[in-house]
């Protein structure tokens, strides 16, 4: 059935109740976008997910939304447990709270330009990339996995990998409540022991960056950034073990759908009951998944910190490596939202989506409680990417939610094949980035071709008001998996 769309505003396009829809579909794009989505499949899951029971308000699609696992990427959904509302896998994904943390420096960028080529090399060298991790001096026993599971970033610092004021600035404090070690497979905990620490491969990345233009000086100075600051940006998520918690519960979940009568236009929506024994189960193990991932990326971050203080022969006190913040892109949680005027307790999935908490919301971090909850938007390795912060229309709107990234336009088979005879790190090179990476492969299906330009994305944001813009980041260097 052809998808109905009707124009809001530049920025917004309706996809109005019909059929089996319990609530109508919003779409953040501008027409050159939604010209494009007519022709994918993208806008037809945001129609399922609006199916979807005890779905409150409507099934909204960022700018960078593209066709994903039952859920759009680039989709927001929030459901009320005591209208029957549910959680689905499928609305978080299989990479468990993928997300990415931005550290700032006092160092400008002419500073460790002599020293970039060695930059690089080391930190491909000291973060580990790929299927699994080489590094000798982190070994997890299995009791470890299990707090690593409960405890989240909160592990890795009191393992000697960061520091307490870490956790202040990362989403939830780096732990998500409620996570159960024994609700997740051996299977998955398994591949998980070897995997925490390291980047993986695909779309994530490290990336030295420099602040290449201040948009709004007073958010910037109170995330504490200025004009050729060098930044890092770390991109990565719960590897093999959210992946692995994620496909456990698939099967589960078409079982408890068929058990409460829910009836599904894809099974990939597959989901239980938020207060039912199997959606409680899932919730758990995703909690679990969620904070490996925070630890991992502080693991991560310790690393970085080390390197740039080798490489350069310099300490800590000089570089002053702080996190300015850590979001999450794929996750299920509870949060307070007024709807209709009551406020109620949802159970809100981004699925490749940014939470984008306002000015004055208690859980945006003191530090920048005046100018909002940092937003990082990474774009593609030839680009650039951004910073925001979020707003109170983004928070009425959306459950205080915003785009994640670009948005893939190209699968990585088509990414490849253009890149078949191109030498990408000469390309990147000319542009001034310097490229590590495992093989061939991952750079060919990374190619900026392969996104949207994350500057019109991020522009239908700030036209829609759902972000403000702060600063844009271009690459320095880039290390893939």
């Amino acid at each position: 059935m052809p998808i109905k769309l009707q124009q809001i505003d530049p920025c917004r396009w309706r996809i109005p109740r019909e059929g089996k829809m319990r609530v109508e579909g919003l779409v953040f794009a501008d027409r050159a976008m939604i010209e494009v989505l007519q022709k994918e499949q993208a806008l037809e899951q945001v129609r399922n997910v609006a199916t979807l029971p005890g779905i409150v308000g409507r099934s909204i699609a960022m700018p960078d939304i593209h066709w994903g696992y039952g859920f759009p990427i680039g989709g927001v959904a929030a459901f009320d447990p005591e209208d029957g509302g549910v959680v689905s896998p499928g609305g978080v994904g299989y990479d468990i709270n993928c997300g990415v943390r931005l550290l700032r420096s006092e160092l400008e960028a002419e500073e460790i330009r002599p020293h970039l080529k060695e930059l690089a090399d080391a930190l491909f060298r000291n973060v580990p990339s790929g299927v699994g991790s080489h590094r000798r001096d982190l070994s997890l026993a299995p009791h470890e996995t299990r707090k690593v599971l409960e405890q989240g970033a909160a592990w890795a610092v009191k393992n000697g990998f960061g520091s307490a004021q870490d956790l202040d600035h990362i989403e939830e404090r780096g732990t998500i409540a409620g996570a159960d070690p024994e609700v997740v497979s051996e299977r998955a905990l398994e591949r998980g022991r070897n995997q925490l620490g390291t980047l993986g491969s695909g779309n994530h990345f490290l990336e030295v960056q420099r602040v290449d233009e201040v948009l709004d000086s007073e958010a910037a100075n109170a995330l504490g950034l200025f004009q050729d600051q060098v930044t890092v940006s770390i991109h990565t998520g719960s590897r093999g073990l959210g992946y692995q918690v994620c496909d456990d519960h698939l099967k589960m979940m078409l079982r408890a759908a068929a058990k409460y009568g829910i009836e599904l236009p894809d099974r990939q929506l597959c989901c239980a009951p938020l207060e039912s024994p199997e959606g409680r189960q899932y919730l758990a193990a995703m909690a679990g998944a969620a904070n490996f991932a925070f630890a991992n990326r502080q693991l991560i971050t310790h690393w970085v910190r080390e390197t740039f203080e080798q490489v350069l022969r310099t300490g800590p006190s000089q570089l002053r490596m702080s996190l300015i913040y850590d979001v999450c892109h794929n996750i299920a949680k509870w949060e307070t939202h007024q709807v209709e005027g009551r406020a109620r307790r949802l159970c809100v999935h981004r699925k490749g989506a940014t939470r984008a908490f306002p000015p004055g919301h208690p859980e945006t971090p003191e530090l920048y409680r005046e100018v909002g909850q940092p937003v990082l938007i990474p774009g593609d390795m030839g680009r650039c990417s951004y910073v925001l912060v979020g707003t109170e229309d983004a928070f009425n709107e959306t459950f205080g939610s915003t785009c994640h990234g670009a948005g893939r336009v190209l699968s990585r088979h088509a990414a490849r094949k253009l890149a078949r005879r191109r030498d990408i790190p000469a390309d990147l090179a000319a542009k001034g980035i310097l490229i590590r990476a495992a093989g061939r492969a991952t750079m060919a299906e990374e190619i900026s071709e392969a996104y949207k330009d994350v500057s019109e994305v991020v522009e239908v944001v700030r036209r829609a008001g759902i972000g403000r813009i702060v600063a844009r980041l271009v690459p320095m260097a880039v290390v893939k998996g």
